[in-house]
Formats: structure tokens, sequence, C-alpha cells
């Protein structure tokens, strides 16, 4: 794979314009590994979580959730930016125990402004981010799932459920950021995953405008499979189970990336390409071997 040419031209960066979708730390493993290939990478992250430090700063300051969204603009920061490690601080102290410094300041940010999306485009200034990370709505939503046991509510009992039929939003049409939806149509590779199928991927994609954006791209859509199966979400999933829960929903893709060592591919109607790309630990995506894979996609 060649370096990218930094060259800081009208559009603020080299390389295609890669958008990448999801939520927490699989949508900030494939920020690292698009981020080596292009400058011109957004990111937009679902807004549905309600657990720990973000639950916490959503309830108090009605803002939507930091959390994924703080661990986006570490991933696309400066390496070794010594602001981008603090951001990951987190504080065990009494009051300020379990909060993320970085959930803090875009708590903090979001707050004075009221507007989480130029709170975010400052954030990333502060961190000299390559790239823009944006949130799927600008509003926080609810997560609802119809499941085997019935309706289940809220991000984090979401993703504690098994045999999960879909997902969908309250409000079932909060709104997309402009920039968001621009972002998508000018494309020329969407990335959806690697992360929680129902949690994080879908939770994005359920906002409507964002959905119609995706598909109505002529970007190239690829979805990237985690590893293995997730317990409970998606517990005895093959590669071809996450994509007809896509289809279900749906989210239209031209390829399916997936590392079949870790995880069954089973028959998929689109199609697959299968590489290894685990760390040597197998826990995670390797950046540079998922930046070549995507790099390569593209021609």
């Amino acid at each position: 794979m060649s370096p990218v040419t930094r060259d800081p031209g009208v559009d603020g960066g080299a390389g295609p314009r890669v958008v990448a979708i999801g939520g927490g730390h699989g949508l900030a493993a494939t920020l690292r590994a698009v981020r080596t290939y292009t400058d011109r990478v957004t990111a937009i992250v679902s807004v549905a979580d309600d657990g720990g430090s973000s639950g916490r700063l959503r309830e108090l300051l009605h803002i939507i959730p930091p959390g994924d969204l703080r661990k986006c603009l570490i991933a696309l920061a400066e390496p070794g930016s010594p602001l981008a490690t603090a951001f990951d601080y987190r504080f065990d102290q009494e009051e300020l125990a379990g909060h993320a410094l970085g959930n803090l300041v875009l708590a903090g940010l979001m707050d004075a402004s009221g507007d989480p999306v130029s709170a975010l485009d400052e954030a990333c200034r502060l961190l000299g981010v390559r790239g823009r990370v944006l949130p799927s709505s600008t509003e926080p939503v609810v997560l609802k799932a119809d499941a085997a046991c019935g309706e289940v509510t809220g991000q984090v009992a979401v993703n504690g459920t098994d045999h999960i039929l879909r997902v969908s939003l309250v409000p079932a049409d909060p709104p997309a950021p402009e920039a968001a939806v621009a972002a998508l149509v000018e494309a020329d590779q969407i990335v959806l995953g690697p992360g929680s199928l129902f949690t994080s991927v879908l939770a994005a994609v359920a906002v409507p405008q964002i959905l119609e954006a995706v598909n109505t791209s002529s970007a190239q859509r690829v979805y990237l499979c985690n590893l293995r199966p997730q317990d409970t979400e998606t517990a005895g999933y093959d590669v071809a189970r996450h994509v007809s829960a896509l289809l279900a929903h749906g989210v239209e893709v031209d390829r399916v990336v997936c590392d079949s060592s870790g995880i069954a591919v089973g028959a998929t109607p689109v199609p697959v390409v299968d590489v290894p790309l685990a760390k040597a630990n197998g826990l995670a995506h390797d950046p540079a071997r998922l930046a070549q894979t995507l790099a390569d996609l593209l021609g």
C-alpha cells in the first residue's frame, strides 16, 4: 500500500473520501486503519449509549452521550498526542468516579455551545484530528429491540439480549447532521463496523436520513464483520447471519470483509473478502492489515 501524500488541498486533505459508521471500540479500530490511507475520513457515531459515564452525562445535561465520540476522536488524533492520552484518563474519586476526562470536555463543549456538531469540530481542532467526527443524530435517542423475549428498551439492556429480531429508535426519525448526510453522499467508500451489530452499527444507521444516504450513495459500501460472535447479542451468528440482519434493516452493502479464523462465513448474497485481519492475540483487528484490505478494495 502506497503512503498517502499529505497535501492539505481545498477539501482539507488527500486520498479517497471514506465514511466509517458504528460506535465504540469497533469504529475506533476502523478509524485507526482508515487514517493511514486517507486524510479525508468522517466518522458517523451512534448516540444511543445509556450506560456508564456517557449515560450519566446524557441524563444530567440532556446531551448526546459523549463516550463513543471520545473514542473516535482519540483514534483520529495525532499519534502520541498528550491531550488525546488525557482524554482517555478516567477519574476514580468521589463525584467524578467513572468519568473520562474527554467525556467531561465534550459534555462542556456541547452544553456551552448548544450544538454537538460545532462542539465536536472544536474538539477535533484541539486534538489535531485528521478528518471529522459526527453524531448519527444531533439529539439523544433510545434504542429499542424486538426480541424473542419481547420488547427491550435501552442500549445496555439490548446489548444483553439474544435472539434480537429488529432494532429501532425513539424518536423514530431523529435529526441527522447535514454534514453527515453530505459526507455519505460524497463518499468514495463507506465502512460499517466492526462492533456490536445491533447496538452500534444498526443503532447508527437506524436514523432514517443516515440509512437513506448510505443506500443512495454511489460509494463502495463495505461491511466489516466482527472477528467472532458477540455474547449475548450475536451468539451463534456466522457472517451470513450478520448480513441477513443488515438486509432486514434495509442496509445494502457491496462487499463483506471478514476473518474466518474466528467466525464461520456461511452463504451470503454479497461478495465476501476473507483475509487474516486479527492481531496476534486474536482479540482485535490489526490496523495495518485492515488498512491494506480496505485500501485494496478501492483499487
